[in-house]
């Protein structure tokens, strides 16, 4: 727990069904509340509309942007919230993710995530949105 973040799948659980484990501990600090990041290009206006690839990478682009805005990065998060709209995109967002958290994470242990389906997000051109808690560093 270097930076007092620690993801875990404890004995006697069952496996997780993806890319995350099922808790994670944290040394006592500051919690961080992100809000739900959306495609949105630096000019405001929706990226990759029709295109749920090219969303996903704006959405984690953005996350990112914003972790590093207060001097973090992916491995103070300690929680996902992801909602789709379409539940035919958890086929897309599984190997989309597969291959993008081992170059934002220092290891091959994920913090947990919750993948939702939704009705609409706040544009109906939104395929993805992703929200995170993370700690603060010391």
């Amino acid at each position: 727990m270097s930076n007092g973040v620690e993801y875990v799948n404890p004995a006697g659980a069952p496996p997780a069904q993806g890319l995350y484990s099922h808790l994670t501990r944290v040394k006592a600090g500051e919690l961080i509340f992100i809000a739900g990041q959306l495609s949105v290009g630096d000019d405001g206006s929706v990226v990759g509309t029709h295109d749920f690839e090219k969303q996903f990478q704006q959405v984690f682009s953005n996350l990112g942007a914003v972790l590093k805005a207060i001097g973090l990065d992916y491995n103070d998060v300690i929680k996902f919230t992801t909602y789709l709209v379409h539940s035919q995109d958890i086929d897309k967002f599984m190997p989309l993710r597969a291959a993008l958290f081992p170059t934002l994470f220092k290891t091959p242990v994920y913090p947990p995530n919750t993948l939702l389906v939704v009705d609409r997000l706040v544009k109906e051109s939104f395929l993805i949105e992703v929200e995170a808690v993370a700690r603060a560093r010391d």
